[in-house]
């Protein structure tokens, strides 16, 4: 039974009125349709053409694009709609979830290192007023992940740290703020992920942990969002066997699903334990976490049948939809499953006022708002009191030109195909650049020519340079943390070779667990982002302008001995 009056929907009688009429004026087929939440990369008609051919979905989720373009397609979309879509983005980080010239004002292990949730606030309601601009009124934000395993590939800076408590008030500070500008927040990846050393988006992951552990971390972080008055989970390509095995003691191990596929998660765990009435979303349903556990012919409706009410994103559009209506007219989705779904669906978007609204974006109020002034600087802010110094030797900070004319600058970056983000935003040349203006000589590393007894002298290095700078910008690839370091050949030509005799000074603009790999160096610094005003902080926090005040949200030093060395 749903409650339309009650959290997370508040619905009046008027709005109830309307759910109920839509439901019921609703062909199948238009049921069906309302299940989907379409990705469109792009605004061109030949897509939005082949989308509509096949369905008019109940949801669009937009992947970043120009202001201009995602404009013209909230105004196509909803022109080719009889029911209002949901309109959503991953806004995560900021108004570059949506657009690009969005305001990226920090991730969230940034936002989480301030450990001051008015910062939370404020880069979910950048979010919200810069992806309302465009049409968006879903977010697929916060991520209440928690980054317990460090060497998990895909939550890292994605997720507000490690520590429970802090990962749930910087959690609610984003869903409260987001949804009183009049978008949906959706908590994700439920149950969980952060445990498992592997990727969901390639193998079905594993939430370890013991019901009653569960239920103290992750458990308490979902509760509070849900009653906060959450309008939607995502349901993450996570199994959570204690839980499963909670709810069914004779369940065997090859039928634990993943909680896109799972009915005790969905409707025992998430609804009836932790009373969650409002939508829950599937995660992308491309991911191999979610097809390596079902066939897909069977999965699509499965997904539904077993609790969630939105379909994530889809193979092959046509061949999905019509995978949905089979399972309808085969009996996996029964009528009564269907219509609480699309209920659900519904009553969402007449909770956000969807169902009354008749205006559009307006291009010159769009650009008024994305990238302004105000945003920049809660991005400033955020950067100011995020930047965390880990750990310092004595005396080698402040740096400034007097003390280290001659600075070795190692660059940190992946390499190779998929990394062509580096070409156009060169963040560590912005720091060499930067350096340069105060003052410093800086020149860059570069392997010497190797060959055992051979090797260029080791001080004409040691003599030659006052300070090794090492900047790493290892950052996401298609939602991937890259979490090692690839030191350059001949044999880690770049790997600390000279911090013996030279003072060094390690800086990382994304990953925190750097000192996995480089566990010696004594100054180690963490930014969590590598946007301009992280940049500009770090400068100054480097040269004695500005104190450190970052407070680590997660061990950095990785829980080994030499890292704290």
């Amino acid at each position: 039974m749903i409650d339309l009056k009650g959290n997370p929907f508040f619905l009046s009688d008027e709005d109830i009125e309307w759910v109920n009429k839509t439901l019921n004026r609703l062909t199948t087929e238009e049921k069906a349709a309302q299940l989907f939440c379409v990705l469109l990369k792009r605004d061109d008609k030949e897509t939005v053409d082949y989308i509509f051919n096949i369905l008019k979905p109940g949801a669009f989720m937009y992947r970043v694009m120009s202001t201009e373009e995602a404009i013209h397609a909230t105004d196509t979309v909803v022109e080719r709609s009889e029911i209002y879509p949901l309109i959503a983005a991953n806004l995560e980080k900021g108004g570059n979830g949506i657009v690009t010239e969005g305001t990226l004002v920090g991730s969230p292990m940034e936002i989480a290192a301030t450990d001051d949730e008015s910062i939370a606030a404020k880069m979910a309601r950048a979010c919200a007023l810069e992806a309302e601009a465009v049409g968006a009124n879903w977010a697929f934000a916060p991520i209440i992940d928690i980054d317990s395993n460090f060497r998990n590939p895909i939550t890292n800076t994605r997720t507000f740290g490690s520590d429970a408590e802090r990962v749930k008030r910087m959690g609610l500070a984003y869903v409260k703020e987001v949804q009183s500008h009049g978008l949906a927040a959706t908590i994700k990846h439920f149950p969980g992920d952060g445990r498992d050393e592997r990727d969901q988006h390639l193998v079905t992951s594993i939430n370890d942990l013991s019901v009653d552990e569960w239920m103290k971390t992750y458990g308490e972080v979902y509760k509070a969002g849900i009653d906060k008055g959450v309008l939607s989970v995502m349901a993450g390509h996570i199994m959570l066997p204690a839980w499963e095995k909670e709810m069914d003691p004779a369940i065997k191990d090859d039928d634990c699903m993943p909680a896109t596929l799972s009915k005790a998660l969905l409707q025992g765990l998430l609804r009836e334990k932790l009373g969650f009435n409002g939508v829950i979303s599937t995660d992308a349903t491309t991911m191999a976490g979610y097809m390596l556990a079902m066939g897909r012919r069977r999965a699509v409706p499965e997904s539904i049948a077993r609790g969630c009410d939105m379909f994530l994103f889809a193979r092959n559009l046509e061949e999905d939809y019509h995978f949905m209506l089979d399972g309808i007219k085969e009996g996996i989705i029964t009528k009564e499953r269907l219509d609480e779904a699309v209920t659900r669906i519904l009553a969402m978007k007449a909770a956000l006022g969807l169902h009354k609204k008749t205006d559009r974006p307006d291009p010159k109020r769009a650009k008024e708002i994305i990238g302004c002034p105000q945003h920049k600087e809660w991005a400033r802010e955020c950067a100011d009191k995020a930047i965390t110094l880990v750990k310092e030797e004595k005396g080698v900070l402040p740096i400034t030109p007097e003390k280290y004319k001659r600075i070795l600058l190692y660059r940190i970056e992946p390499v190779g195909e998929g990394y062509s983000i580096y070409k156009t935003n060169p963040v560590i040349d912005r720091v060499k650049d930067k350096l340069i203006k105060e003052g410093f000589e800086v020149d860059e590393f570069e392997p010497q020519p190797y060959g055992e007894g051979f090797t260029s002298k080791y001080e004409e290095i040691t003599s030659k340079y006052d300070l090794m700078l090492y900047v790493a910008n290892l950052a996401t690839k298609s939602n991937q943390t890259v979490v090692r370091i690839e030191w350059k050949q001949p044999m880690g030509a770049d790997c600390g070779l000279y911090i013996n005799d030279v003072k060094t000074v390690f800086v990382s603009l994304e990953n925190p667990y750097h000192l996995l790999d480089f566990p010696r160096v004594k100054t180690f610094i963490n930014c969590y982002s590598g946007n301009d005003e992280v940049v500009d902080e770090l400068i100054k926090k480097l040269t004695g302008k500005s104190e450190f005040k970052g407070k680590s949200p997660i061990d950095p030093f990785c829980g080994r001995l030499d890292t704290r060395l």
